[in-house]
C-alpha cells in the first residue's frame, strides 16, 4: 500500500510539473493595473512553473486519490448490480457512439464562436450516451446478430444446451405407470424433473382413495416419486406453484410448463393434444416405446407361445416381450404351445401396434399345394 501511495505521488507530482512547463510556455497570464497580461516565456519562468506545479500536484496527490477511488467505487458498485449482457452491449454502444462523434467533429469548422473548445466534448458525451442507451435496450438483437453462425446451425439440427437441459414437468400418469424411472436410469433424460404440487395432491387423494384399484395406484406413484428423489442422477424437484383460477389439472400443467418454459412428460393422450394446441412441447412415454418396439415386417419368421383364444373363430393371441399382440389365424388349436408363425401384416393404430401371422406349418402347406395344382 505504501509502495502505491508513492507511485500515486509521483505520478501527479510528475502530471502537474508537465502541466506548470505547458503552461508557462505558452505564457501565464497575470493580473496588472486591472488587466491580464502574459509573462515573458524565460528559462526562470519555466523553473518556477515547473516547480510550483509539481509542488501542487505532489501535495494535492492524497485528495486526488481519493476522488478518483471514489468515483471508480461509486461506477463499480452500481456495475456490479447490471446484467452481465447490458455491461457488455453498454461498452459497445459507447465506443461506437464515440467513434460516430469523432468521425462527426473532423467536419465541423475549427473557428466555430463561442462553444468552438466545448463542442466536440459535448458531442461526444452524446454520442456516447445514445450509443450506450440504444445497444443496452437492443441488446438480445445484438447478440442474435453476433450469433447467426450458431443460430443457424440450431436450425439445422443441433439443440442448444438450453433445450437439452429445459425442465420436465411430470403429470399425474407418467407417475403412477413408473416407466419414467427406468428412463430416467439410463440416461436419456436431461434436465430438471419437476412435480407440481397439485399432481402430488392429486396422487396423494387417490392414494387415500376407498377403491382398492385407485388406492394401490396411488401408492405406487407416491412410491415412485420416493425411489426417484433418491436414486436417480438427475434432479426431482417439488414446485409448489398453483393456479387457482384454474380449475382443470391439465391446464394447470400446461400453464407451469409455459412458466418454467419446460416440457410437459405424460402418457395421457389428451394431455399431449392440449399441449400440441398451446404451443408447448411434450415428451409422451407411449409414443418413446412404440418407437423402440423392434421392426417386423410381412414375410418374416418368428416363434411365439400363443395363449388364448382371439376375437375371430379359429384365431388365437400371442405377446411379443415388449407386449405387442400377435393375432394369429388358426392359431386356436395351438393354445399353450410355441410355433413358429409367418407374419402375413402389421397395423400400427393410435393405441399400439398389431402384428398378424399364421403358422408357418400352414403357409408351407398352402405354398406346396399351389406348385402341385
Amino acid at each position: 500500500m505504501k509502495t502505491l501511495n508513492k507511485f500515486f505521488r509521483l505520478f501527479f507530482l510528475t502530471l502537474g510539473a508537465f502541466i506548470g512547463y505547458h503552461m508557462a510556455r505558452h505564457g501565464l497570464p497575470i493580473i496588472y493595473d486591472g488587466e491580464f497580461v502574459a509573462v515573458a516565456v524565460t528559462r526562470q519562468t519555466l523553473m518556477y512553473a515547473i516547480v510550483i506545479g509539481g509542488l501542487i500536484g505532489f501535495l494535492g496527490s492524497p485528495f486526488l486519490v481519493r476522488w478518483i477511488a471514489g468515483i471508480i467505487n461509486f461506477i463499480l458498485s452500481h456495475l456490479h448490480k447490471l446484467p452481465f449482457l447490458d455491461v457488455v452491449a453498454g461498452t459497445i454502444g459507447a465506443v461506437s457512439g464515440l467513434l460516430v462523434a469523432f468521425l462527426l467533429t473532423m467536419t465541423f469548422p475549427e473557428d466555430v464562436p463561442i462553444l468552438g473548445d466545448f463542442l466536440p466534448v459535448i458531442i461526444s458525451l452524446l454520442c456516447g450516451y445514445l450509443g450506450m442507451a440504444l445497444l443496452v435496450k437492443k441488446k438480445e438483437d445484438l447478440f442474435n446478430l453476433l450469433s447467426f453462425t450458431d443460430q443457424r446451425a440450431k436450425d439445422d439440427g443441433e439443440r442448444s444446451q438450453e433445450e437439452r437441459l429445459a425442465p420436465k414437468i411430470l403429470d399425474t400418469s407418467v407417475i403412477i405407470d413408473g416407466r419414467i424411472f427406468d428412463i430416467c436410469q439410463s440416461g436419456f433424460i436431461e434436465g430438471d424433473l419437476i412435480v407440481p404440487g397439485f399432481v402430488l395432491e392429486e396422487i396423494q387423494h387417490i392414494a387415500d382413495s376407498a377403491d382398492l384399484l385407485k388406492r394401490n395406484r396411488g401408492r405406487r406413484g407416491l412410491d415412485i416419486l420416493n425411489r426417484m428423489q433418491k436414486e436417480l442422477p438427475v434432479k426431482v424437484r417439488i414446485v409448489h406453484k398453483d393456479y387457482p383460477e384454474i380449475s382443470e389439472v391439465d391446464s394447470r400443467i400446461v400453464q407451469l410448463a409455459k412458466d418454467l418454459r419446460g416440457k410437459v412428460l405424460t402418457n395421457d393422450y389428451n394431455l399431449n393434444k392440449v399441449c400440441e394446441l398451446q404451443g408447448v412441447k411434450v415428451l409422451n412415454i407411449n409414443e418413446l416405446a412404440n418407437a423402440v418396439k423392434p421392426v417386423v415386417l410381412p414375410g418374416e419368421e418368428m416363434a411365439v407361445q400363443v395363449i388364448k383364444d382371439g376375437k375371430e373363430a379359429g384365431q388365437g393371441v400371442a405377446y411379443l416381450d415388449d407386449g405387442t399382440m400377435i393375432v394369429v389365424d388358426g392359431g386356436r388349436r395351438y393354445i399353450g404351445d410355441t410355433i413358429d408363425v409367418l407374419v402375413t401384416s402389421v397395423l400400427q393404430t393410435a393405441a399400439g401396434r398389431m402384428i398378424f401371422a399364421k403358422p408357418k406349418n400352414a403357409a408351407d402347406q398352402g405354398v406346396d399345394a399351389k406348385a402341385s395344382y
